[in-house]
């Protein structure tokens, strides 16, 4: 017995260490802790009716690769023009909507071609633009120029975004270009303004929509939260924490983030031993399988008092050729499946296809302490852009 005591403790050591090293080289011990806080805290509690609210949003970038020549952008935005309109018109949420892309351009790719006929599917009911940004050692001024510059050529010549009454601001959201929000990389790299948060919050930005981006070391210790985060000018990587935002509660600090799911997927194992990441990314190599979905629902994002209202947020980048076949083809069609099989039985679940705009006003109406069903509040802060073509303008 005493020999099998030691054999078992000296594998279970041995499998310790290794996941350490897995661990750390993966960064994944900056997010386990807050990851297994959150589980606990959230494992047992008992809700009535879930609502899932489903957000699907794209780092869109038609120029992603290396001299790309113009004909394969349009080629790349035309299969979206083409195929996605096919496969969402299979499907319906509780409230009638197809299922939603969030396009994130960026502002450093524009060409108003390719935001006219975006333009188009969102004035369709299939989306909303939103922005993303790459930049490297930049500066707040101008970081500020161009988020407002380009927000403003937005709403011009697509009828992207709306303006707040008090401020006279585009509102929009963001997701920051190689995950360095608030200049978060350890290295300063991809970003260089250390009060980011500021100036999203001064041009009219919302909400951030960038993390997970594990394994990437540009992942905040926070996990599977909706959360505040209060810049501090001086340092880089103030979102790392954060309070979180609460039914009843007040906003806090400067900008909300809303993340999306992380955590282990043990169904899915490298080398048969240990857990995959599981970062909510969405690719060829990276299918929506029915397992990843569930554990999706079980990552229990939702506002801090409200847990029937359940946020689900996917992300992918949308123009690489060898991921359309999985984004436009049978394995979204099967994720939409399996959506409204299991989480749209209108008894234990309602689904809601959102986009990212929905999902934070939902939010912000959890924060306000409002119930039942989310699907009313879809514009409760921000209303719906007016998307439309310059000749229509």
């Amino acid at each position: 017995m005493t020999y099998f005591l030691l054999i078992s403790l000296a594998s279970l050591l041995v499998f310790g260490a290794a996941f350490i090293a897995i661990a750390s080289k993966k960064n994944i011990l900056q997010w386990l802790p807050d990851y297994i806080r959150h589980r606990l805290s959230h494992s047992s509690q008992p809700v009535d009716k879930k609502h899932i609210l489903f957000c699907f949003v794209d780092h869109y970038e038609p120029q992603w690769g290396k001299d790309i020549p113009l004909q394969q952008e349009r080629d790349r935005v035309d299969r979206w023009m083409t195929d996605y309109p096919k496969a969402a018109d299979k499907f319906k949420d509780s409230d009638g909507h197809p299922p939603k892309h969030s396009f994130f351009y960026p502002e450093e790719e524009y060409r108003f071609e390719h935001l006219e006929k975006i333009a188009d599917l969102c004035q369709r009911g299939y989306g909303e633009i939103e922005i993303h940004l790459h930049h490297d050692n930049d500066t707040s001024d101008n970081l500020r120029q161009t988020l407002t510059g380009f927000t403003e050529l937005l709403h011009k010549e697509h009828g992207a975004f709306v303006r707040n009454e008090q401020t006279q601001q585009l509102m929009y959201s963001f997701i920051h270009g190689n995950w360095t929000l608030n200049n978060c990389h350890p290295n300063g790299e991809w970003c260089g303004v250390n009060d980011e948060l500021i100036v999203l919050k001064e041009t009219g930005c919302f909400a951030d929509f960038t993390f997970p981006s594990a394994p990437s070391n540009t992942q905040p210790a926070t996990a599977n939260r909706i959360y505040y985060a209060k810049d501090n000018p001086g340092q880089p990587n103030s979102h790392n924490t954060g309070r979180a935002v609460t039914a009843g509660g007040k906003p806090w600090g400067d900008l909300m983030l809303i993340t999306g799911p992380l955590g282990l997927n043990w169904k899915a194992r490298k080398k048969g031993i240990f857990p995959q990441i599981e970062n909510s990314d969405i690719r060829a190599s990276m299918p929506p399988t029915k397992d990843r979905i569930d554990l999706w629902a079980k990552s229990n994002i939702h506002v801090e008092g409200q847990p029937n209202w359940i946020f689900i947020k996917v992300h992918t980048h949308g123009t690489q050729e060898q991921d359309m076949d999985t984004l436009l083809g049978r394995p979204f069609e099967e994720m939409c499946e399996y959506l409204d099989e299991k989480y749209n039985d209108g008894i234990e679940y309602a689904l809601h296809y959102v986009s990212a705009r929905e999902m934070y006003n939902i939010a912000k109406a959890a924060e306000a302490d409002k119930t039942g069903n989310p699907n009313e509040y879809r514009d409760f802060i921000v209303p719906a852009p007016s998307y439309h073509k310059r000749n229509q303008a």
